[in-house]
């Protein structure tokens, strides 16, 4: 039997803010097969955020064993992290997190200077991704020239540039309208289609239609389906016979 590509026991993340003890993730147990598009669903302070960055390499667990294809995150030093993350993952933000001062074939190429590619190449492959993307006409346009649709498409083609087997996406769509939004959805289920691995953590309920599995995280626990449409609809009822 093979083995998950992400697996992830007694995940726990917990930090002080204003003297309280904050229990962002509680005790998180999960596998992530390979190939597959998974979404991670949680209203605002759920713990969603805080999953994707601990499984990113981007952050500390207070406590439990993260591995990713075969290697413990938990147990790498920071230089160790950097170099997986580089060869292994790429990540999409929802602020698209962008140099406003660099062009979108900059932004693009930059991550393959850290991977010692020759500076002809990084022109060349991000040239290619950014027409991918469908992007090739702006390429010498800086962040503040594009919407905030074409910022995400940018920052998709960088995700892509060491050609990593898993793509983490945080809210991808959360600062965009509703057409751009489906753009980067159809563009993260492209990816998935060709054989990458896809993990987005949303709180918008169409980007379920791409998923091949979900998880439903309240309070910093996965929860079903079931408890976390009860949880999320109660409220909501609630207003509506108030």
């Amino acid at each position: 039997m093979t083995s998950p590509l992400i697996q992830v026991s007694g995940l726990k993340r917990h930090y002080e803010m204003g003297g309280t003890l904050v229990r962002a993730l509680d005790g998180v147990d999960l596998e992530i097969a390979a190939h597959t598009f998974t979404v991670v669903m949680g209203p605002s302070g759920s713990g969603k955020s805080s999953l994707l960055y601990l499984l990113g390499g981007l952050d500390r667990p207070t406590a439990g064993e993260i591995t990713v294809n075969g290697e413990r995150l938990d147990q790498m030093d920071e230089n160790a992290l950097a170099l997986f993350r580089r060869k292994t993952m790429g990540f999409i933000f929802q602020s698209f997190n962008l140099v406003a001062s660099m062009s979108a074939l900059e932004n693009v190429a930059f991550p393959m200077q850290f991977a010692g590619v020759p500076p002809s190449q990084r022109n060349e492959k991000s040239k290619t991704l950014l027409g991918q993307v469908g992007l090739a006409d702006r390429s010498h346009h800086k962040p503040s020239e594009l919407s905030g649709g074409q910022q995400q498409r940018v920052a998709v083609a960088r995700a892509l540039v060491n050609d990593p087997m898993l793509i983490f996406a945080d809210e991808p769509t959360g600062n965009l309208d509703s057409q751009s939004g489906v753009t980067v959805m159809q563009m993260l289920s492209d990816l998935h289609k060709s054989g990458r691995t896809v993990l987005v953590v949303t709180h918008d309920p169409r980007m379920t239609r791409f998923a091949t599995n979900k998880i439903f995280l309240l309070d910093g626990k996965v929860v079903s389906e079931a408890e976390y449409q009860s949880a999320t609809l109660e409220p909501l009822l609630g207003n509506v016979g108030g």
